[in-house]
């Protein structure tokens, strides 16, 4: 995660602010072919729990970073693996709206999960606009695995 907590930092703007460097790394694999996306994605708030996983998502050749501008909670879910995701692998934790996240290229990760409350998230992935940006391994109903948080 993403967050200039602990971080000394360094002046910036003639004294009125501190600025917090390379808090990430934003890689792309495939250079000359992709270009950096800046969206933003607006996220409905889930608030049925145990929530069954129905996917797992990666970005092959970048980082996607996310950056929350109005989030007071969000669920990340991770995992690693190759072609599938190994769901022994997997881990839920919740963030808070100070809190980015950062996944490197290849991490599986479920898209993103906003709780309380709508959430908006600037997002920076390197895309080329071929279906190599993003791989998606989805569950059959019966091979869900449910994540459940207290409220």
């Amino acid at each position: 995660m993403a967050s200039p907590h602990g971080q000394p930092g360094r002046p910036a703007n003639q004294g009125t602010a501190r600025r917090f460097d390379h808090l990430a790394a934003i890689e792309n694999l495939r250079p000359g072919h992709a270009a950096l996306n800046v969206s933003v994605f607006r996220c409905a708030p889930r608030s049925s729990f145990p929530l069954p996983l129905a996917l797992l998502e990666k970005h092959p050749g970048s980082t996607q970073a996310f950056v929350p501008m109005n989030a007071r909670r969000y669920l990340v879910v991770v995992a690693l693996g190759g072609d599938r995701p190994d769901l022994t692998t997997l881990a839920a934790f919740i963030a808070h709206g100070a809190q980015g996240i950062t996944y490197r290229p290849g991490v599986w990760h479920h898209p993103m999960i906003a709780l309380d409350a709508e959430a908006d998230f600037v997002c920076l992935v390197w895309e080329d606009g071929s279906p190599g940006d993003c791989a998606v391994v989805e569950y059959a109903e019966g091979e869900r695995v449910a994540i459940a948080i207290e409220p």
